[in-house]
């Protein structure tokens, strides 16, 4: 499991937290801290361990196979602390590693990789060793992971369409959208009611993450392979069910945009532009390209190719107008603006530029049916929300007795 723990959003603390709980039915062959665009490091997951241990005693006094804390540390390892540069790769680490010597164990089983955060590790780890891309299932919690770490998605894309891959691009948000009603809404306490008292793993949930209210948007990877057939992606389970994704949309763009253009929501989009031919390495973070969202303004590294040659990937999240300008400190480098609009149709329409995928890549179903007002295939996960809630209410009552 690889998570941007510790970084801008604090749900990946409440999903630790669910991992570790119900670590019982799970083979945990290792936590990786990747790129969270925060303070997110190794020593978040092991300050969640800490807690586990903690509260061990009283899990093991109701159920077997949990891991000891020392199992878990041996198994956690620091990752990339950055998104990737345009090529999608930089250098190995010890999250790189660990995937590959795990994926390379000799086992009956093929190796699930569950990524709550950037795609980073997972990239390095194909590049150093292409042979693991058949010991190992992927299911990957996207949308605004994937709008940050577009090099990474993109060179996955590209150059390893053939993986058993589940791209979960707004599925997920059925797990904690206000639009869907159940008997734990997030406006009613389900900390008050089930997680108060629960142990250090408890106490942790409430200081410090949402004020004890529930999103864990990147629970549902687990819950996938809790419930259901994980192996058969089209039926239901408790994390959701998919569809068969053949391309993966990907524009290139060599022109400044207006609003007249319009893009696919989740699609990557490449803008290519000429300027000043210096003397800096290919794949060099030279320019900064600034985007304005209705959640305010966001700022991405953009990349020179060498031979006066410049790039820059960036990912739409949802629908919306957006607005951008490109600036350097290149002597030379002419400021550039544009905006274009983002439709709510994924994966849209061919184009001859999207990445093609094999027959195991999934995403999220179109059927109107299953969204959540803008959030494709919400309700396929949504609808088992409060049988999810149940259960682990169960588990916080051993922890506070």
């Amino acid at each position: 499991m690889s998570t941007d723990i510790g970084g801008t959003d604090p749900d990946d603390n409440q999903s630790m937290a669910h991992l570790l709980m119900y670590a019982d039915k799970f083979n945990v062959e290792g936590l990786v801290s990747s790129p969270s665009y925060g303070t997110g490091s190794k020593n978040e997951i092991l300050r969640m361990i800490d807690l586990y241990e903690k509260d061990l005693p009283k899990l093991q006094a109701h159920a077997q196979g949990y891991p000891s804390a020392a199992y878990l540390r041996s198994v956690t390892a620091q990752g990339q602390l950055s998104p990737a540069p345009y090529e999608g790769f930089r250098k190995n680490t010890e999250g790189s590693d660990w995937i590959v010597k795990c994926a390379r164990k000799k086992s009956d089983q093929k190796l699930w990789v569950l990524i709550w955060g950037g795609l980073e590790d997972l990239a390095q780890a194909l590049h150093d060793a292409p042979d693991i891309q058949q010991r190992i299932k992927i299911y990957y919690i996207g949308g605004p992971n994937k709008k940050w770490g577009a090099d990474s998605y993109a060179y996955i894309a590209a150059n390893f369409p053939n993986l058993w891959f589940i791209e979960v691009n707004s599925s997920y948000y059925g797990f904690f959208s206000d639009g869907i009603v159940t008997d734990y809404p997030r406006d009613v306490n389900y900390y008050a009611n089930h997680i108060k008292g629960g142990g250090y793993l408890g106490a942790d949930f409430d200081q410090n993450h949402y004020k004890g209210k529930v999103k864990m948007g990147d629970t549902p990877s687990l819950l996938y392979l809790m419930d259901g057939n994980p192996d058969d992606p089209s039926k239901e389970s408790w994390g959701g069910s998919f569809e068969k994704l053949s391309r993966s949309p990907r524009q290139v763009i060599t022109r400044n945009t207006t609003l007249k253009d319009t893009v696919t929501v989740y699609s990557v989009l490449e803008f290519h532009f000429k300027g000043p031919v210096v003397n800096i390495p290919p794949d060099s973070a030279c320019f900064t390209m600034s985007v304005k969202a209705s959640i305010g303004e966001q700022k991405w590294n953009g990349y020179y190719q060498g031979n006066g040659n410049y790039a820059i990937k960036y990912v739409p999240k949802q629908t919306e107008r957006l607005t951008y300008t490109i600036t350097s400190g290149i002597p030379g480098f002419i400021p550039q603006s544009g905006a274009f609009v983002v439709d709510n149709i994924w994966p849209g329409k061919p184009r001859p530029t999207d990445f093609k995928l094999g027959k195991n890549w999934y995403t999220d179903k179109r059927d109107p049916k299953l969204f959540d007002g803008i959030w494709q295939g919400s309700k396929t996960i949504s609808k088992w929300r409060n049988d999810v809630l149940n259960d682990w209410a169960k588990r916080w009552e051993w922890l506070r007795n």
